[in-house]
């Protein structure tokens, strides 16, 4: 069973609000929402996306197929099958005739995080998003991922804390050094 969120933290005059990094299983996280990234066809992108759609179970992969691919940016959401969640959104980074690209993973993440604010989801934990052999870097990924999620919630109620979960240690060393410099100048919080 989990807990509710906590209030909105506030410095005074302002929501501050958290990005926090770990290493973890997405399969296990308990909370509102996962943002996963996803091909065209809502398709999972690495071998971790693709433990988590197993972990969501087969009558989720059921359910979630389109007839029709989604354009790169794109972001929909779905239940989250056996989860311990109750929403998954999916940002579509790359496609048949479209790769991988910082400028895909840029608008994909501006996507989920519209569909987070439509949602009023307060939580939310995602991936590193645009990895895989022969895409982004752990360093590129996390610059437009830092650079997306700070524009965003210094300017949204929602999503109050993003979790941004690694699968190893050297992405949560990356991810936190890059979450540091970005909130060290902006007054809100990295709980990294």
């Amino acid at each position: 069973m989990t807990s509710p969120p906590p209030p909105p933290r506030t410095d005074g005059n302002h929501r501050v609000t958290a990005i926090e990094v770990r290493v973890d299983d997405l399969a296990f996280y308990e909370g509102e929402a996962i943002a996963r990234p996803v091909d065209a066809m809502l398709g999972a992108t690495t071998p971790v996306m693709r433990r988590l759609e197993r972990a969501a179970g087969k009558s989720f992969s059921d359910k979630v197929r389109l007839s029709e691919p989604l354009p790169v940016g794109a972001a929909v959401v779905t239940n989250a099958g056996e989860l311990s969640v109750q929403l998954l959104i999916h940002g579509v980074v790359s496609s048949h005739d479209e790769p991988v690209s910082r400028a895909g993973v840029r608008q994909a993440l501006r996507s989920v995080l519209q569909r987070a604010v439509a949602f009023q989801i307060r939580e939310i934990a995602m991936a590193p998003f645009g990895l895989g052999a022969g895409n982004l870097d752990i360093e590129e990924s996390a610059d437009v991922m830092v650079e997306v999620l700070s524009e965003h919630m210094k300017r949204a109620a929602f999503p109050e804390t993003v979790v941004i979960v690694a699968e190893t240690a050297l992405e949560e060393q990356v991810l936190r050094a890059r979450v540091a410099a970005s909130t060290s100048g902006r007054g809100g919080e990295a709980d990294a």
